[in-house]
């Protein structure tokens, strides 16, 4: 992780506050002479001290404005107070959000697909690291082309969890994912392939017209949350344009399992792959929200 320090304070403006330093995480600034200095070796770039700062005095000169600038969306880059937004409707968003599985053929627009990422990277990440990386997919041929290149891993795990002596000789040895694949999964795939490689419907990625794949490069220090927490913002963004996805969870296990797939889309050997979400113009319409199981939290004392 990057930690350099790239904080910039005007003394001409600092007032000496003092917020800035109370809200910094790595106590890269402290106070001197009434005045806020850059005194700490390191520094997260989280930029909390120049969204606190009263009077404009801090910079972050490693951060960028355009890394969230929204090319198809008016955005409102005011800070928006605690307790200020609509909980009611942030929960009705969040419920109305369903897994799109038909799609029209309309194409999605690459600025749109751009301007998910940018939703996306506006979500937290453990350390400030935001080591995640995103792959656009934005036309149905290349979304196509790999469904052709998971479908291919598939049918190769299929003939391996054929072999009834090997799957009992792993559980010998306690390795008993791929029993549970044969048992769990073998036959609806083998016939989600068969369809697919005969003209039929794409059950992998449901005819969608782009996709995000959503991953992390290695140093994170938590980068599974880092990639699913901007995954979600994707889903909830995607939504509110007036599009629909669906997260893609065979498509995950399949390039994780086989780099390979992800080296011939132009991402690097050393990516782990932790979200793929399709994104397109819906062909469906709910005219309700889905409930949820019950769940009953555990409440601990101290």
């Amino acid at each position: 992780m990057d930690t350099q320090v790239s904080t910039v304070i005007d003394p001409d403006l600092c007032t000496g506050c003092g917020e800035c330093v109370r809200v910094c995480p790595q106590e890269t600034i402290t106070l001197q002479s009434k005045k806020a200095m850059v005194t700490g070796a390191e520094s997260i770039a989280c930029g909390h001290c120049a969204a606190v700062c009263p009077t404009g005095a801090v910079t972050v000169t490693s951060l960028s404005k355009e890394a969230l600038a929204l090319e198809t969306i008016a955005a409102d880059d005011r800070w928006l107070p605690y307790g200020e937004f609509d909980t009611g409707q942030l929960f009705r968003l969040m419920r109305s959000r369903r897994s799109c599985r038909n799609y029209t053929d309309k194409p999605v627009p690459l600025s749109i697909l751009q301007d998910l990422v940018k939703i996306g990277i506006s979500a937290p990440s453990g350390s400030n690291c935001q080591q995640w990386t995103f792959t656009l997919i934005p036309s149905r041929s290349s979304v196509l082309f790999l469904g052709k290149a998971i479908g291919k891993f598939f049918k190769k795990l299929n003939k391996t969890a054929e072999k009834a002596w090997l799957r009992n000789l792993m559980a010998l040895f306690g390795r008993r994912e791929l029993q549970a694949y044969y048992r769990d999964y073998y036959l609806d795939i083998k016939a989600k392939i068969r369809e697919f490689e005969t003209g039929g419907r794409d059950f992998l990625f449901w005819e969608a017209p782009a996709a995000i794949v959503i991953g992390t490069t290695p140093g994170a220090s938590c980068p599974k949350e880092d990639a699913l927490m901007a995954a979600q913002n994707i889903l909830l963004g995607a939504h509110s344009m007036g599009l629909g996805t669906c997260p893609i969870g065979f498509a995950v296990a399949a390039m994780n399992r086989d780099r390979s797939i992800q080296v011939k889309m132009g991402m690097a050997a050393n990516e782990i792959v932790h979200a793929v979400v399709t994104v397109g113009y819906p062909d469906e319409k709910w005219r309700g929200l889905a409930d949820r199981k019950q769940v009953a939290p555990r409440i601990f004392q101290g």
